[in-house]
């Protein structure tokens, strides 16, 4: 029987390229020269340093545009506050990181709704959809892509 796994993941290896290009890129910004900015990355957490709150901001826009030209969707930023300390500011980004409970819950209403001969059941941070035909779970693809979700989806493990 033919199924997908419905899926919201981050190649760590593409967020570290578009965290070392924004940091290529504050460097040779003029703007930045003499300024002690910087990008820490660990694991799925990037935490920007800079002088000032506005310049956090100008980073998280660069870091965005990076994001974007790794093929990182930048619906999965979690930008948190931004904390000054001294003289300097810092802000926390958070990059989600598969499916939770409330997203898992709504894509299977949204399948549901569609009233197709195709099921979907939750398996832990993933939904599984599962069909007769091709044709069906193919239709469910391109019906989840037009639906305005707040995650970046990937449609993986198709098989026949």
């Amino acid at each position: 029987m033919p199924s997908f796994d419905v899926v919201s993941e981050i190649d760590i290896h593409a967020l570290t390229n578009a965290v070392d290009q924004a940091a290529r890129v504050v460097n040779t910004r003029f703007d930045f020269k003499g300024v002690d900015a910087k990008f820490e990355r660990d694991e799925r957490v990037v935490t920007i340093f800079a002088d000032a709150d506005f310049q956090v901001t100008q980073m998280l826009d660069m870091l965005r545009d990076t994001l974007i030209k790794n093929n990182i969707d930048p619906k999965c930023i979690d930008a948190g506050d931004v904390e000054i300390s001294g003289k300097q500011a810092r802000q926390r980004i958070t990059m989600r990181h598969g499916l939770d409970k409330e997203l898992t819950k709504k894509i299977v209403k949204i399948v549901k709704e569609m009233k197709s001969k195709v099921q979907a059941s939750i398996q832990g941070e993933q939904v599984r959809i599962t069909g007769k035909k091709r044709d069906d779970l193919q239709t469910v693809i391109g019906h989840l892509k037009e639906q305005n979700i707040d995650m970046p989806l990937q449609f993986t493990n198709f098989r026949d």
